[in-house]
């Protein structure tokens, strides 16, 4: 059954809620133009409406939060073409909506290693948060990938890490420890950039590694 971005935005409004809407506050969403619909009863209707490309771009066009990420959810990461990834990356204005991108779609596209070291030397907070957040997701996602993709992204880590902006360091420390979960051979070069960082007498880069160390050097992480 196909379904067009009018009908499924009608029922995106008739989910949404007041509450959630002010929830999302509470995390630095931004909700001017959000229905108020729970990250769970979008999953559903994902699964409900299938993949489909072309009604991804339509939902993303309409510049509703939840529809943009009900579109992340739905289209079909072959067909998304380097300019698609632009475009969307650009449009990114919270973290939620950059994460979601990146976990649901944009870590499973062919373009997924380009976009990390083309967009982790960008300003822009939320395109350069996204380079982070894919790598994050490739660690998880690519299981094909050979340990020196990995070691390129820390260099990339290392060299980010000094960010100050909040969403950007977060995301710079969460794609460290994540890869520092894939194998022991990896942990270990994680451990070593963290170290690095910690010791680097910088505010920023310091929390980046000493939080890393902190989570990669327990034993529970080590049996990961």
């Amino acid at each position: 059954m196909k379904h067009d971005a009018e009908t499924v935005l009608t029922w995106l409004e008739r989910q949404g809620t007041q509450a959630t809407r002010d929830g999302m506050a509470r995390y630095a969403i931004p909700s001017d133009k959000a229905f108020g619909v729970s990250v769970g009863t979008l999953k559903q209707e994902s699964k409900r409406l299938g993949r489909s490309h072309d009604l991804a771009a339509a939902l993303w066009e309409s510049g509703w939060y939840e529809a943009r990420m009900l579109a992340s959810m739905i289209d079909e990461p072959q067909r998304v073409t380097p300019a698609q990834m632009d475009r969307w990356c650009r449009d990114f204005d919270n973290w939620a909506i950059c994460d979601t991108v990146c976990f649901h779609l944009f870590d499973r596209t062919p373009h997924a290693w380009a976009k990390v070291a083309l967009w982790s030397g960008r300003r822009d907070e939320y395109v350069k948060r996204a380079a982070f957040a894919l790598l994050w997701g490739l660690t998880v996602h690519d299981k094909q990938a050979g340990d020196d993709r990995f070691l390129e992204g820390l260099r990339l880590i290392e060299r980010e890490a000094g960010d100050e902006r909040h969403f950007v360091k977060k995301a710079v420390n969460m794609a460290l420890r994540a890869t520092g979960k894939r194998n022991p051979a990896l942990r270990a070069a994680a451990l070593t950039v963290a170290q690095r960082l910690a010791d680097s007498g910088q505010a920023d880069a310091g929390w980046v590694g000493r939080d890393a160390l902190r989570e990669l050097g327990t034993s529970r992480s080590a049996r990961r």
